[in-house]
């Protein structure tokens, strides 16, 4: 996440950013993560009422971004079981409420469960489609 927040802020290549001694799935998920911002910034921006994307803060961009990579697409990065989506949330939750100002973890929150509302059926699927229940 914090990887992708330097990355987002200064521009600098992603290899750039993370630690040399990240973990391979440290990597993985911040590479995975990066390759789908795209979709992950067209969802947030649907479902972050009355604020656009570049009016979020990027830290909280990251995080959202991260746990919507956990949420949506589980499978993208190699991990012993997925985490289930309302765990995602929680921990996007959490970092927020380390790491960001008093009013972020609400927002974090309400973006990454409108989005889970939304996207259910289909979370459902990917998550049946990977092998967890």
């Amino acid at each position: 996440m914090f990887a992708l927040y330097q990355h987002d802020l200064t521009g600098r290549p992603l290899e750039q950013t993370l630690p040399k001694d990240a973990a391979n799935f440290t990597r993985a998920l911040a590479q995975a993560a990066l390759a789908r911002q795209a979709e992950f910034d067209a969802l947030i921006s649907r479902h972050a009422e009355g604020w656009t994307l570049q009016r979020i803060a990027p830290l909280e961009r990251s995080i959202l971004r991260v746990s919507l990579l956990e949420m949506l697409h589980p499978g993208d990065v190699p991990a012993e079981r997925p985490i289930p989506p309302e765990g995602a949330i929680d921990e996007a939750i959490e970092t927020a409420k380390a790491y960001c100002g008093a009013d972020a973890p609400g927002f974090v929150n309400g973006v990454l469960a409108a989005i889970l509302r939304a996207e259910r059926p289909a979370v459902g699927n990917r998550e049946r489609k990977d092998g967890a229940a």
